[in-house]
Formats: structure tokens, C-alpha cells, sequence
């Protein structure tokens, strides 16, 4: 793993970091749901105790939450969003004990914006990790191809897409309020929507008192990036990345494009993972990382595992090339960041299983979960 802390808790991050790696091993045995509840605790929520939400509040340009599902730990929220004039909906969990304000973590799903089975509640198990942590976890379903950006137009595959506004505007105070927060928050995302954490940190800086990304690709506004995005947004969402930023000469490009625009993210704690694309440890006939579906049948699965290695290996690869275009800018710009870049690995959940519980150390101390 190659590293780049330059911060003063640097010695404390990489003791932290080699323990996270433990963690991981030892919570690796298998996939979680996000299901786990700490049933001892939940008698102590005010929300799981009246079944009701502690605020009905309303953001600035209309947004609200239109409906709620309590199910002890786990709330189902239905989010209108005015900017994009539909109703979105958002998975939380609530904290192992919830008896005071507790943070928040924007846990934030790949390409397939959590409509799909790709997501960390069905193929990681961290949902059941934080489960045990006193950390509120927020994580919308939607926009699926869509970078979580916002775009210049709508789409006629893809719809309306608002998601910086979203997330940066409109959810937030709903979540503090609804919730009870005590407004210290972070985000973490993986493959497509690591390009957006960076994104958000620089438009609104300070907003995220860290922000962690995984496997995705930082520069947007350069061929290469521009051919990226395109191959998402394009070839697998049926959209038009014309709607997106514009033409290719469109200021757009340049405006969102995180290498570009790096001296934003100064000041903003950073870990920023990837892999070489090269087949490793979790490329296995049978693991619970290569299974297409549960019941999966031993064919299905040597399919499985060979997309994974071609597929996710070259997507990885070019993550992995504009990773280290970002590390080197940073470096530039004289800029603190942890880069944890694996030798070994493909564009695929358990490398990004693995990624969360090295980045949870510092995610949990920017959470002030643990002592500064």
C-alpha cells in the first residue's frame, strides 16, 4: 500500500489503519444485509421509541421528506427532491446507541445508484459493522449512471439529475433535523460516485469533515476521463453524456473535474483508494465476491469470476491511472491525502469491502468516534 499523510496524525493513522486491516480479515467471513440491530440499544432511540421522526422539516428551495418506514434499527425515508421534482428514496441506519445527537456517514452505492443488487448492504458486510458504531449511516437509492452530479439537461434515458444539489442542499438538513444529528458528517462511495465525494468537497468545502473514495476516477475533463465517463453514462445507462457537461468543448468539463480543480479538496482529510487491476486475493472460484447471484450455479459463477477479472480488471486498471494523476497533483499542490493503492485487485466489492475498514480509522476520527 502506498501512502501519502503528511497530516499530524499520521503515526496514529497508520497504527489505526493496520488494526482496521485485522478488523477486516476477521469481519470477512461473510456478506452482511446492513440487518444487524443492536437490540439492547434501540430502547433508548426516541425515534425507534415513538415510531415517529424527531422533526418534519423542510429545506430551503421545498425539499421534504414525504414518508417513513421504522423498523427498529433501519428507517425507510422517501426524500422529495425539488430540484429534481421526484421523490427519492433513503436507507438509514441508526446508530448502535442513539440516546444523544450522533454523526452521520453518506454511505454512497457505485454505478447502479443502489437500484440494482450492487450495493453495500448486499455484497459487503460493513452495513452490519456499522450497526455497532454510533454513527447515523445515510444511503439514497437512485440516479443510477448519473455520476451524482448535476446535469446541464435532462435526459431521455436517464431523466433529471440534481444529485450535488441533492446532497449538498436538500438532504442534509432534512437528515439533521429528522434525525437528530449533531452535524459532523462524512462520505464514502465507491467506483462512479468516488468521483462525485471529490466533487462535493471541493464545491462546498468543509461541508465533510472527511471523505473517502473508492476506485474511482478523478479526472473527468481530459480524453481518457472524458471516455470513462462516457462508457458509464453512455454504454451501460443508455444516456447521452452531451447532458451531462455539454459538448466537449463545454466549460462544464474543466468546472467539474476534480485533478483540475484539486486545491478545493485542500483542508479536507481525504483517503483515496484503488487497485492495479491485476488479478488477487478475491479472484476465486466461489468466493461470496464472485457470485453473480446466491443461488448461482458453479457455471454461472466461473462466468462470473471471468468478468471480474476482465472486466472489473481493466475498469481498476484505468481507475488506477487516474488515481495516481490525482496523487501527483495533490503532491504538487503540497495538499495532505492517504492514498492506499493495492498491488493486486479488480473493480469489484471485496477490494471495496476491504478499502472501507482501512478508511475506517480515519472516517471515525473526523466522525469524532474516536479519540483526537
Amino acid at each position: 500500500m502506498e501512502r501519502v499523510d503528511v497530516s499530524r496524525r499520521s503515526v496514529r493513522r497508520a497504527t489505526s489503519i493496520a488494526i482496521a486491516g485485522a478488523m477486516a480479515i476477521a469481519l470477512a467471513g461473510t456478506v452482511g444485509s446492513g440487518a444487524a440491530i443492536a437490540e439492547e440499544n434501540t430502547s433508548t432511540d426516541p425515534i425507534v421509541v415513538s415510531q415517529s421522526l424527531l422533526a418534519d422539516p423542510v429545506a430551503p428551495n421545498g425539499s421534504k421528506i414525504v414518508s417513513q418506514e421504522i423498523d427498529g434499527q433501519k428507517l425507510t425515508l422517501k426524500v422529495y427532491s425539488a430540484a429534481m421534482d421526484k421523490d427519492i428514496t433513503v436507507y438509514v441506519q441508526r446508530p448502535n446507541d442513539a440516546s444523544a445527537p450522533r454523526p452521520v456517514l453518506y454511505l454512497i452505492n457505485g454505478a447502479g445508484g443502489g437500484v440494482d443488487r450492487a450495493t453495500w448492504w448486499a455484497n459487503t458486510n460493513v452495513g452490519d459493522f456499522l450497526a455497532t458504531q454510533d454513527v447515523n449511516v445515510v444511503m439514497p437509492v437512485g440516479g443510477p449512471f448519473a455520476y451524482y452530479t448535476d446535469w446541464k439537461n435532462d435526459d431521455p434515458a436517464l431523466g433529471r439529475n440534481k444529485w450535488q444539489t441533492f446532497f449538498l442542499e436538500e438532504l442534509p438538513p432534512l437528515v439533521d433535523a429528522a434525525l437528530g444529528t449533531n452535524g459532523v458528517q462524512a462520505i464514502a462511495a465507491n467506483s462512479m460516485t468516488a468521483t462525485a465525494v471529490l466533487q462535493y468537497a471541493i464545491a462546498k468545502p468543509g461541508f465533510y469533515s472527511a471523505v473517502a473514495g473508492y476506485s474511482g476516477c478523478a479526472q473527468t475533463s481530459d480524453p481518457i476521463g472524458k471516455e470513462f465517463m462516457k462508457l458509464v453514462v453512455e454504454t451501460y445507462g443508455g444516456g447521452d453524456i452531451r447532458n451531462m457537461y455539454g459538448e466537449d468543448d463545454d466549460p462544464l468539463w474543466r468546472e467539474n473535474d476534480p485533478v483540475i480543480n484539486a486545491e478545493g479538496l485542500r483542508g479536507t482529510p481525504l483517503f483515496i483508494s484503488d487497485a492495479t487491476g491485476l488479478p488477487g486475493r478475491h479472484e476465486v472460484l466461489g468466493s461470496e465476491f464472485t457470485i453473480g447471484e446466491p443461488d448461482a450455479t458453479t457455471g454461472e459463477q466461473a462466468l462470473a469470476l471471468a468478468n471480474q477479472v476482465v472486466v472489473g480488471g481493466v475498469i481498476e486498471g484505468a481507475v488506477h491511472w487516474c488515481t495516481t494523476n490525482l496523487q501527483k497533483r495533490l503532491n504538487e499542490l503540497d495538499i495532505p491525502a492517504t492514498f492506499d493503492l493495492q498491488p493486486g485487485g479488480t473493480h469489484s466489492w471485496g477490494y471495496w469491502q476491504d478499502a472501507f475498514y482501512r478508511s475506517w480509522p480515519m472516517l471515525s476520527e473526523e466522525l469524532g468516534l474516536t479519540e483526537k
